[in-house]
């Protein structure tokens, strides 16, 4: 049986940990590593106890706790090749401690497999990561979400616990104050995940075996943790459909395997 929290989630840093019977590990490590510490020691770990970490992109929000924790750990950095090369170029650090895969690849860790897929996004490259125990899919990962692919709904079917994209409701975001480029950026196919799709895609999942939603990579400016919880849940109970759904914080854990 796995745990997971959510450390951090939104647009300042993003980090998820991930503890197996063998095995603890890190989705994204993009807050200062201090700071990932402090998130790890309040669930019991710390960065010494962490045997990998996977890279879903090479965006600052996901990777930047990643310099520092290189040069004092000794923790393999699981990424994709483009991702990778984009990262490499612009930080050497990660020249010692990451491994390249395929965009889509398979890895075991004491006991955890890990499997990642593709996710639209203006990175290099975006993907998600499903992880297994013992052939179940336990735990799927999904954010930076430009638009929802047949890919993305059938990896995460069938996960007992899904971490999705929530970021903004698209009314705050079109009358908010960031300017007309971001705004169109945000909204465009290779953007983010609004409230309502996130809630359209929360009815499939609910439809194929997932029974906990943690909503994530929340925009503080455009988007609120009640906004976002009672545009998926309104939509769920239109549909008659059960989903266990709560909201990751900015900073502060939340249990994901509740």
């Amino acid at each position: 049986m796995i745990t997971a929290y959510t450390l951090y989630s939104g647009s300042s840093g993003n980090c998820t940990y991930i503890k197996g019977d063998n095995v603890e590990l890190l989705i994204d490590a993009g807050t200062a590593a201090r700071s990932i510490e402090l998130g790890l020691n309040s669930v019991g770990s710390s960065l010494e106890k962490i045997s990998a970490i996977f890279v879903t992109h090479e965006h600052s929000d996901h990777i930047s706790g990643l310099e520092v924790i290189s040069k004092r750990f000794n923790i393999p950095v699981h990424m994709t090749y483009p991702s990778y090369n984009k990262s490499v170029r612009d930080k050497s650090y990660l020249k010692r401690s990451a491994v390249s895969h395929e965009i889509e690849y398979e890895l075991e860790l004491g006991g955890l497999k890990l499997k990642s897929f593709i996710i639209p996004h203006d990175s290099a490259q975006n993907v998600g990561y499903i992880v297994s125990e013992n052939g179940k899919k336990c735990l799927g990962t999904a954010t930076d979400i430009g638009h929802v692919t047949e890919e993305i709904a059938y990896a995460l079917s069938g996960c007992e616990h899904v971490i999705l994209e929530a970021n903004h409701d698209i009314e705050k975001l079109k009358n908010g104050p960031y300017p007309h480029f971001l705004k169109e950026r945000i909204l465009s196919s290779t953007g983010h995940l609004s409230n309502n799709n996130s809630a359209r895609l929360a009815c499939y999942l609910a439809e194929h075996g997932v029974k906990h939603l943690t909503l994530a990579h929340l925009s503080r400016e455009n988007n609120s943790a009640e906004l976002a919880l009672s545009t998926v849940c309104d939509l769920l109970n239109r549909n008659k459909l059960s989903l266990d759904v709560a909201v990751a914080q900015p900073s502060e854990p939340i249990l994901v395997t509740r």
